[in-house]
């Protein structure tokens, strides 16, 4: 060998990959060196562990200021990763060689060294200047350029045909290398460093690095970094001159590890050398031992039959074919991902993209997460959440996938535990959605791992040690700096759900004095609903609520004074938000326990056993509300929720009444009211016949039927149709007052009752026309004076209802099925 090898590459080549490991096999070299961080050259041994799975990443980051950090990732086809693994292989010396991560850590935000990759490398992932970047200056496309000159419009096409698609093991293994160099030389001398400004810098500490191993092992000494580096490497310059190019750099102080990394996280701009666009489709052009286009095709019609679709080993046959011809036609040496594409497309496809969608997804992409073994250094609270995973047997994936918990099971109430405290942390690896059904024991998360997570994870590890501590004192913090009510009542109720009782007793503090201060009815109702959830399903998780319950009753009674006032002289914008928390308190008020802590003594001794740990899996603790003797709820100053329930009907009833309230709050009220039986049908026609009166303008009357039919809280889905539909009460009451609106009034209501009844679905209002058109069950059902609802029959058909209890019984499996028994179902 004369003179060091260098070895210019595309990162995540598979391509250039092949080529290096060519190169590396026929020169031998004693070291080898790599672009990347020299701050982990200790975890380079770890790249041999048979633990380690690509793809993986390096993240350095700043040890003050962990959100600012950066990742080098490697997939198994990165040319960095196979150079890195022929020299753990073969025993030659491994080194990294680009600039530190401490000094390009300390520069990130400085607007002259604003030209880092993981902005620039829009599609080319070459590690070069991309053509994305000409908009902000006299910045090059080396492959645009190459690729022009070669009479290619796409440099991505131009790069497959000459590197990725070249067959292996033919020709000079130095030959490409030899080739490449040559026209980045050219491109350099024209262009310069292409309007990088920080390239000088780097490549100046590469040459640095690079003297220091030929003087260690001769020129026995290769160099794998981006081909758009190798002329600055190869070129005569001075140790002088590239150590002044590196003097007064800022630094930081700095950590690194490997963590694991994911092919759609490759498929993205961001990340050293990312912006790929099919890391599974290059993946396997690495792996395939031969006939590449058959093998992936093959794969292609075993994901589609997976998933149902009629595809043979016809279909497969003729899509190679096709695929083959595209590529001739196209003048290319192989079929690329474009030719398969359009193949399946035609042949398996019907022509349709639906399909495609799912290969782009599960195979172009896919959902390859990477693996990294135990010993990489890791911070404190990224081990104490590994040791959490394997525990409770909640494995990181790349896919998103949907977790179903039950809080009765021991593992699955950890599970949630968990989950909670890391969002609390910022580490937003599931998001919650609406459980399925009704039950309070079930909760409904969605899982996917970001190797970004890794990064939130150390920032977190400021807040503590373990998942517990550091959730601890992040919701410590968070109370003490919380300004608004609504966000010390949304920390308290998260405090709950993570299972944090040493965080509680601040946040109670927090929550007590804020609602203390507060004096705006808005801000006190949209808190309440948070604190009623927490002590209406606080038990679920075994931990104690008593220490809310004087404050959500203190909430609720000051809610109960003000609401009047506040909801006086509104306009139509301000009166439809107040609807909707007249709808959230309601349900706030209704979701309140019927039992709490009766002392305050008991409120005392609540808090200790939580602060002590007391709250422990859903449904095998005894809570605080178990142990209570009482049974009847006490809240601030004695106060018991059938009080509170008592004082917010009676305000319900003021604001029905009401003349100088808004109609749609006094139609929303009037409604609550009725649905609570508390009142009378004949009451509500004729609040409704008052609204609706000659007398009343157009908008009041629309605003008040849109808010006793119309869906809760503004901006509604148009519920309350569906309502009309099953409850032929309301239906009687409305359609009362429309038959007896006069003809020359009912040009003036026909726009509002259009404004209410638009809202509903086309489905609801064929069925509520066929039910009016029907008229009411058993002839006189309208009349409101009968006995029994509108619609219904004055008493109850005994017989006929004891008809299903057979069907039910064998439902429920209390017997067994009997022809005989079934008889008369139904008549």
């Amino acid at each position: 060998m004369t003179g060091p090898l260098l070895l210019g590459v595309r990162h995540h080549g598979p391509g250039s990959a092949r080529a290096v490991r060519a190169a590396l096999d026929a020169a031998r070299p004693r070291a080898v060196l790599i672009e990347g961080p020299p701050e982990a050259d200790a975890l380079l041994p770890l790249a041999a562990d048979e633990r380690m799975s690509p793809p993986v990443a390096l993240l350095a980051h700043a040890v003050d200021d962990p959100a600012r950090a950066a990742f080098w990732p490697f997939a198994v086809f990165s040319p960095e990763w196979v150079a890195l693994r022929w020299a753990l292989d073969h025993g030659a010396a491994v080194r990294f060689c680009d600039l530190p991560a401490a000094h390009s850590l300390a520069m990130m935000g400085d607007p002259t060294w604003s030209d880092e990759e993981e902005d620039d490398t829009d599609g080319d992932d070459s590690g070069e200047p991309s053509a994305g970047a000409h908009s902000r200056g006299l910045r090059l496309d080396p492959l645009a350029v190459l690729a022009e000159t070669a009479g290619y419009d796409d440099p991505e096409r131009w790069w497959e045909d000459v590197v990725e698609h070249r067959a292996a093991g033919t020709g000079d293994p130095l030959a490409p290398f030899a080739a490449v160099a040559e026209a980045m030389a050219a491109l350099r001398e024209a262009y310069g460093h292409g309007g990088h400004a920080r390239d000088p810098v780097r490549e100046a500490y590469m040459r640095l690095q690079l003297r220091a191993a030929r003087k260690e092992h001769g020129d026995a000494v290769a160099v794998v970094c981006g081909a758009w580096h190798v002329p600055a490497l190869a070129g005569k310059h001075t140790a002088t001159a590239d150590r002044a190019l590196l003097k007064g750099l800022p630094k930081v102080r700095t950590e690194t590890t490997w963590v694991p990394w994911t092919h759609r996280r490759l498929a993205r701009r961001s990340g050293y050398g990312a912006g790929i666009a099919s890391p599974g489709w290059y993946g396997h052009l690495f792996a395939a031992p031969d006939r590449p286009v058959e093998r992936w095709l093959t794969k292609v019609a075993g994901l589609l039959r997976d998933e149902d679709h009629p595809v043979s080993s016809a279909h497969v046959i003729e899509a190679v074919r096709l695929a083959g011809t595209l590529a001739a036609m196209r003048g290319r040496p192989l079929a690329g991902l474009t030719e398969t594409t359009d193949a399946v497309r035609a042949v398996m496809c019907d022509g349709s993209d639906v399909p495609l969608a799912l290969i782009r997804d599960r195979l172009v992409v896919g959902d390859v997460l990477g693996e990294v073994p135990d010993g990489a250094p890791a911070v404190p609270l990224q081990r104490d959440l590994n040791r959490l995973q394997r525990t409770l047997r909640l494995k990181p994936e790349a896919a998103e996938r949907e977790l179903d918990l039950d809080l009765r099971k021991d593992t699955d109430a950890a599970r949630s535990r968990l989950l909670h405290r890391l969002r609390l942390l910022g580490v937003e690896w599931g998001t919650p959605e609406r459980a399925r059904g009704t039950g309070t024991f079930r909760e409904s998360w969605r899982l996917r791992w970001e190797p970004e997570l890794h990064v939130r994870v150390a920032e977190a590890g400021v807040w503590g040690t373990t998942v517990l501590s550091a959730a601890t004192a992040r919701a410590e913090s968070e109370a003490v700096a919380a300004t608004a009510l609504t966000e010390i009542t949304a920390l308290a109720e998260r405090c709950l759900l993570a299972d944090l009782p040493d965080a509680l007793p601040l946040v109670m503090k927090a929550l007590a004095d804020r609602a203390a201060l507060d004096t705006d009815v808005s801000r006190l109702a949209r808190a309440l609903p948070a604190l009623a959830r927490a002590l209406r399903y606080g038990d679920v998780r075994g931990t104690g609520t008593a220490a809310l319950a004087e404050v959500a009753a203190g909430l609720a009674l000051r809610i109960c004074v003000g609401l009047p006032a506040a909801c006086a002289g509104l306009d139509a914008d301000g009166a439809a938000e107040m609807r909707g928390h007249v709808d959230t308190v309601h349900t706030a008020i209704r979701l309140l326990p019927p039992r709490t802590a009766t002392t305050t003594g008991q409120t005392a001794a609540a808090d200790h056993a939580t602060a002590a740990g007391h709250a422990t899996v859903a449904g095998h603790a005894t809570t605080d509300t178990d142990a209570a003797p009482a049974t009847t709820a006490t809240g601030a100053a004695g106060v018991g929720t059938d009080e509170i329930t008592a004082r917010w009907t009676a305000v319900l009833e003021r604001l029905a009444r009401r003349d100088t309230i808004p109609g749609v709050l006094r139609g929303r009220a009037a409604r609550l009211l009725l649905d609570d039986g508390r009142l009378p049908e004949d009451e509500a026609a004729r609040l409704m016949g008052l609204a609706l009166s000659p007398g009343t303008p157009p908008a009041d009357a629309a605003a008040w039927i849109e808010g006793f039919v119309g869906a809760g809280g503004p901006g509604g889905d148009g519920s309350g149709g569906m309502l009309l539909v099953h409850d032929e009460r309301l239906l009687a009451l409305v359609d009362a007052w429309l038959t007896a609106v006069p003809a020359e009034a009912f040009t003036d209501v026909l726009p509002l009752l259009r404004r209410t009844f638009s809202a509903y679905e086309p489905g609801v209002r064929r069925t509520l026309g066929e039910l009016v058109r029907r008229g009411p069950a058993q002839g006189g059902g309208a009349a409101l004076t009968e006995a029994g609802a509108p619609g219904f029959g004055p008493g109850l058909d005994e017989a006929r209802a004891d008809a299903v209890l057979p069907v039910l019984e064998l439902l429920l499996g209390h017997r067994q099925t009997d022809d005989d028994t079934l008889v008369g179902v139904g008549r």
